[in-house]
């Protein structure tokens, strides 16, 4: 049990693959995805923003589709197949999107960018966005407090043919 649980809390084993690496853990059951990922497992790519799933900081895939982890408990990912921005580039290579984000200077600060940019592989598993319009509309959970929309925009429009050429070639975009 963990040094600082309630006298009484029971932890919970869950299994679970975090980027390719199935893992066995124990968790609190109050314990949010996005505390295991940054306290427990040292994924600290995802951030903690508004820790009310307002600012899309904190997004990540779940069996390829998009979800704030500080609104999902942990033990809820039971069997699930996560990917966090750690998990999205392959044999050193950068991944399409995380690409085209530099090329358009998509980012000031920074610190959205993880949650941007798994929101975006996200969309592209969706297959929703074809359009700048479709592609904002789409991305509006996701907040970047610098304004650098038009430039996110301008590097997701660029990245989603080979986003949707890699979602199909992983049958449904479980894995990035």
């Amino acid at each position: 049990m963990s040094a600082t649980a309630p006298v009484g809390a029971e932890e919970h084993r869950i299994g679970l693959t975090i980027n390719g690496q199935p893992r066995s853990l124990l968790v609190l059951p109050w314990t949010t995805l996005l505390d295991l990922l940054r306290e427990q497992l040292d994924l600290i790519g995802t951030k903690k923003g508004c820790d009310h799933g307002q600012c899309g900081a904190c997004t990540v895939l779940r069996d390829g589709k998009r979800i704030n982890a500080c609104l999902t408990l942990a033990v809820m990912c039971e069997g699930a197949h996560l990917v966090t921005i750690e998990g999205l580039a392959s044999g050193g290579e950068l991944h399409p999107l995380q690409r085209a984000f530099i090329r358009h200077d998509a980012f000031q600060c920074g610190y959205c960018t993880p949650g941007q940019i798994c929101s975006a592989v996200g969309l592209a598993n969706e297959g929703h966005a074809n359009t700048p319009q479709a592609i904002r509309e789409q991305m509006s959970g996701n907040l970047c407090r610098c304004g650098a929309y038009s430039n996110i925009v301008a590097a997701v429009e660029e990245a989603l043919p080979s986003m949707n050429d890699r979602a199909q070639a992983t049958q449904g975009g479980t894995s990035p």
